[in-house]
């Protein structure tokens, strides 16, 4: 079984402010920076970034109209890239010298062409910022997108079967200490799970029955600091930490912010949810017995169809080492490798690890 950590990097890194106690509220906060914001595309040559008077170290942007806006973090990363500097060293210098940087990379340097903005609204009601400076072929899914679709499936968050989940299987009151729902202006995460209807397995592990909860994450960025993704899952339970323990049917679908990422949400990642929602257990338990009543008889040729000959031989080791016994059974291939994903300290090389694992179930 596997161990699931990104809800628990973003409980350990999120401020105050980017937690949200229900899904109502956190769709709210997209809607709300949605109608606040503006995307255009306008030419590489039309940005012209100017130092802030009295401040040596700040930089504004002036776009075609002459307005003049503020650039975050983010932001001044992206358009160093368009200019094709290093953000890192633009940042140590004065502005003066930075500003003059971007503009003869953006003005004489390189090429023209066309950019994505996205220009949002100062949350005091001061000058506008610039969150976002992509590439012309950019695809953005609005995070208010994602969150009103998971309100219209889910409800509040709070009060169905899919919620916020607790704490070793118990339910919790929600608070932002524990809370599984984030958004900031870079981006977004929600993990909900269902953890009152778990499905029952006879002889799950070690010849004992046990049962499992259902949980998904999805996350998103409109400013292109990551994929659109869902993740599901079957866990055991979730700690006060917010890591997943014993995870085991992973799935998980990327989708990269191209031209097509809208349609691509609306035909990979909606019927996902979708299917979540409202799908019965029964599926599930029937996928499950189905994998392990398929036997394998060449293990080690079955393994070196999809990994290296070390990873075939770790994953064996990984089962026997948790069950006792070597692999049989394609349910028993998927957990070997759950196991041996547990050993990976990377976790995107480990994620795409346990994704095999799902992939083996979901061909049952």
């Amino acid at each position: 079984m596997a161990t699931l950590t990104q809800a628990n990097q973003q409980w350990s890194s999120r401020p105050d402010d980017e937690r949200f106690l229900s899904l109502t509220a956190l769709n709210e906060y997209t809607h709300s920076v949605r109608a606040t914001s503006k995307a255009r595309q306008i030419s590489s040559r039309g940005l012209t970034a100017v130092p802030v008077d009295g401040d040596h170290k700040a930089l504004q942007v002036v776009g075609p109209s002459g307005a003049r806006v503020d650039v975050t973090n983010w932001s001044f990363g992206q358009l160093a890239a368009r200019a094709g500097a290093p953000a890192g060293y633009l940042r140590s210098l004065p502005a003066p010298m930075a500003a003059d940087c971007i503009n003869y990379g953006l003005h004489v340097e390189r090429d023209i062409e066309d950019v994505g903005v996205l220009l949002t609204a100062a949350p005091d009601g001061g000058v506008a910022r610039l969150a976002a400076v992509t590439g012309p072929m950019y695809g953005r899914v609005w995070n208010s997108q994602i969150t009103g679709a998971l309100v219209d499936r889910f409800g509040d968050g709070r009060t169905g079967d899919f919620r916020v989940p607790g704490e070793f299987g118990k339910a919790v009151e929600i608070s932002k200490d524990n809370t599984t729902l984030y958004a900031s202006d870079r981006d977004m995460f929600v993990f909900l799970a269902d953890e009152k209807n778990r499905i029952e397995l006879p002889n799950r592990r070690d010849g004992q029955s046990g049962s499992m909860a259902r949980g998904f994450f999805i996350w998103n960025s409109e400013v292109g600091s990551s994929t659109l993704g869902i993740s599901t899952f079957l866990f055991d339970y979730v700690c006060a930490n917010r890591i997943v323990w014993g995870a085991s049917n992973i799935s998980e679908i990327k989708i990269r912010h191209t031209g097509g990422a809208a349609d691509r949400w609306l035909q990979e990642v909606v019927p996902s949810i979708e299917t979540y929602a409202h799908g019965s257990t029964a599926g599930i338990v029937a996928s499950i017995e189905d994998a392990r009543s398929r036997r394998i008889d060449d293990v080690a040729g079955f393994l070196a169809k999809r990994f290296s000959r070390s990873q075939s031989s770790a994953i064996m080791a990984a089962h026997m080492a948790d069950e006792g016994r070597p692999i049989e059974t394609l349910w028993d291939a998927a957990t070997g490798i759950t196991g041996y994903a547990r050993s990976i300290g990377h976790q995107d090389a480990r994620v795409q690890i346990e994704r095999e694992a799902g992939k083996l179930l979901e061909a049952a």
